[in-house]
């Protein structure tokens, strides 16, 4: 009788272990098949950005340069401001006349602000008269 009880016992707690091996493997199979989803949608969103860094590159490369003639106009144009910026200097400044003035030419009188008629030895403007 005691071996039965026995056999009985040890029957199960085979079961419950049984039950509980399967209850992990389900949990176990959940988990992978999650992996695998994710590891799905990572490798499908590395592969849009692959596409769109390419396409990028594409477009980069693909852009023209400007034409030859263009080129050549711009260079041109900003070694003559590099050769005409001394001669502007002393007038922006307010140390010398305007470069365009000739010999014959009188100076260029440049615009005051009220700033600068103050310490030119110009006359105060009249004060606005008020409303009797």
């Amino acid at each position: 009788m005691e071996l039965i009880e026995k056999h009985e016992e040890i029957l199960e707690r085979r079961a419950e272990l049984l039950e509980q091996m399967e209850s992990r493997r389900e949990q176990l199979k959940i988990q992978r098949t999650k992996q695998v989803e994710k590891s799905e949608a990572a490798r499908h969103r590395n592969i849009t950005l692959l596409q769109d860094l390419q396409k990028i590159e594409d477009r980069l490369r693909g852009r023209q340069l400007p034409r030859p003639h263009l080129l050549a106009l711009e260079t041109r144009y900003w070694a003559s401001v590099e050769q005409s910026v001394p001669a502007w200097e002393h007038f922006l400044l307010g140390k010398g006349p305007h470069p365009t003035d000739g010999p014959g030419q009188p100076p260029r009188r440049t615009k005051q602000t009220p700033s600068t008629a103050k310490g030119s030895g110009l006359p105060p403007r009249p004060k606005p008269r008020t409303a009797r």
